[in-house]
Order: C-alpha cells, then structure tokens, then sequence
C-alpha cells in the first residue's frame, strides 16, 4: 500500500442519535503528509488505502499521539487533546482528490480552502451538496433538524435558552477558522469553505461563499459567489455581484484581477484582468454586446464582453444618452481607475 496521501486530517465532530455525521472541526488539517507520518498511523487506525473517513477512540488517540512523537510534534500534541474528548473523532485520509463519498470528506475539503492550503477551484467537490445536512447552527453547536424540537425543549425545563443561528448546509467559516490578518465586519456572511487572503476586508454586508475568496489585500463589500476569485488590492462596491457557477465536473471560475474596482450594485459574468472598473449599476454577462471605443471615444468595433475577458486596464460604463455598455482602454481608464481608488 502507498504511503502517501493528498490529505490528512483528525477531527472532533457532532453525530446524530442515528450516528450520522453532522460536521466535523479540524484543527490541523495537512496538504501532502509525509509518507513518515502516514506509515506511523496506519496500523493504529486500520487504513488500508483509498478515501476514508475512519472513526477512531480516545484510546486510539493516545495511541496516535505516541506514535508521531518522533514525527509530527504538532499532530501529536494535537491527539493528545483530541485523547481527551468526549466528542465523536475521526480521521480522514484522502489519497486522492477525487469527487466527495462522505461528510467529513467534504468538511476536510472546505476546510483546507479556509486555512489557505488550496485555492478556490483548485479541489474537487463533486457530490458535496448531498453530503452536506441541512442542520440548525445553535448557541449549542450544531443540532439535526429532526432533533431541534426537543433539544430546544430540554433548554428551556434547564432554564436555558437554545438559540438558533442559521438553518443551512455550510456553517460560517470564524466557528472553524480565523485566517490571519484578515477584517470580518460580520461573521455569519462568510461560509466555511471560502479562501480569505491576507489583508482582506469585509465590510457588514459583504458576503463570500464556499470555494470563492480573495487574494488579499482588498476589500470586499459586496457578494463574492462560488466561483470567483478576487485579485489583490481589488475593491467589489456595496451590494455588487459577482456571478459565478460550480459544477460537478466543468467548473467556472471567474477570476477577478488585481487593483480592480466593481462598482455598488455592478456585477460581472466574465474573468477580470488587472486593473478594470466596472461602473456602478452595470451588469456584464458573456453575452453582452460592448461598444468598443478609442481614446477619443470613437466607436471602434462592437464586440461580446466575453472577448474583453482577461484584459487589463479597462473601464465598462454605460452610455447616459443611449444605454450602450461601451469599454475604454488605455490611458483614461487607468487614470479614471486610479482616481476611483483614491477616492475610495
């Protein structure tokens, strides 16, 4: 059996009464784990190869801790306190990247985007919605649906009170990870999956979802969707939307470059180079039909906007009189893109 593997992670997590995973919290996920660490664990935990999601004990843990001593200090000292829960552990191993067959799979992939060791679209999550659970995000961890009622009845006859946060698939990414150097105005707008760079702000109603995120620096006060990825030092105005899409197997990624400015209300349906404006308001798909222009602002050609796609240094506005999207290049785009940030 090899004695490598794309991924490896410990975690604590919340079950069920029927045993079904509802989340898992890894501490210290790892990207490539040396064949040394992987040779130490496989006896202890049974692997015997593949994608594998392993529940093991307290017992178990100790015994993990003991064996990578000599190996990975930070593991070991991490299955020390994991020895000493008296929540449900697991262990998953991916040898490969490959389309998702379980539910502390697909908390493994969603937290290696958020602790920064893959970036967005750079995993397959293939099959991850049905092995999500829509669960209630409580002042108590998470709690399935099924379940709510009661639990909530148990808080009240203690003198308690079970507050429900959310009801949804993805938790907010701050209950499992806090990347370093990052500003978040409001937590619950950040799903657990999505890569925030460092040096990144966002504003209260700023929003990014799984397998999106930015760079960094930047700063971020619209909607960043599935799929998109925000270039250093770009700028997404207050309620704009950047649109993008994830499938199975033909991923779209929508990349947003550096030193970019979307204006409030303004969202895009095409990768951004560096250095573009998208005025405030405008909505740019693919298919948009875009009056080129020059710079005295003569009508060169009319084009698709997914043929601008990836340029650098373009300003998309709206003709006042006529309602013509139209793209200016070059110096007074630069110029207007410059003074915008200033301003900003």
């Amino acid at each position: 059996m090899s004695t490598t593997l794309f991924s490896l992670a410990f975690g604590v997590g919340t079950q069920n009464r029927q045993g079904a995973w509802l989340e898992v919290f890894y501490a210290q996920p790892l990207i490539n784990p040396s064949a040394e660490l992987v040779a130490a664990i496989t006896p202890v935990l049974g692997y015997e190869g593949g994608n594998q999601a392993i529940a093991f004990s307290n017992a178990q843990a100790a015994q993990l801790a003991d064996a990578l001593k000599g190996v990975d200090a930070a593991q070991a000292a991490l299955l020390t306190r994991l020895a000493e829960s008296n929540k449900p552990l697991v262990a998953t191993l991916l040898a490969e990247d490959a389309a998702l067959s379980s539910t502390p799979e697909a908390y493994l992939k969603l937290h290696l985007l958020s602790h920064r060791l893959v970036k967005p679209h750079g995993l397959s999550l293939a099959g991850i919605f049905p092995l999500l659970p829509n669960v209630a995000w409580t002042s108590q961890g998470a709690v399935d649906l099924a379940e709510l009622a009661e639990q909530q009845l148990e808080a009240r006859l203690k003198g308690e009170l079970l507050e429900v946060f959310s009801v949804d698939k993805f938790p907010k990414m701050t209950d499992y990870v806090v990347p370093a150097g990052v500003r978040i105005a409001d937590s619950a707008r950040v799903r657990l999956g999505a890569y925030i760079g460092e040096g990144t702000t966002i504003m209260h109603e700023g929003f990014v979802n799984f397998n999106a995120g930015t760079e960094g620096p930047g700063m971020i006060e619209g909607r960043v969707s599935a799929g998109v990825f925000v270039g250093k030092g770009s700028d997404l105005g207050g309620g704009c939307s950047t649109m993008g899409t994830l499938s199975g197997g033909g991923n779209i990624v929508i990349k947003v470059g550096e030193g970019c400015l979307i204006g409030a209300n303004a969202g895009i349906g095409i990768p951004l180079g560096d250095r573009n404006t998208v005025e405030a308001g405008l909505y740019i798909t693919a298919g948009t039909k875009v009056n080129l222009l020059d710079e005295n602002n003569q009508l060169v050609k009319v084009v698709k906007a997914r043929d601008l796609a990836g340029q650098t240094d373009l300003l998309f506005r709206r003709n006042s009189l006529n309602g013509a999207v139209e793209c200016k290049t070059h110096k007074s785009a630069i110029e207007l893109n410059e003074a915008l940030h200033a301003h900003n």
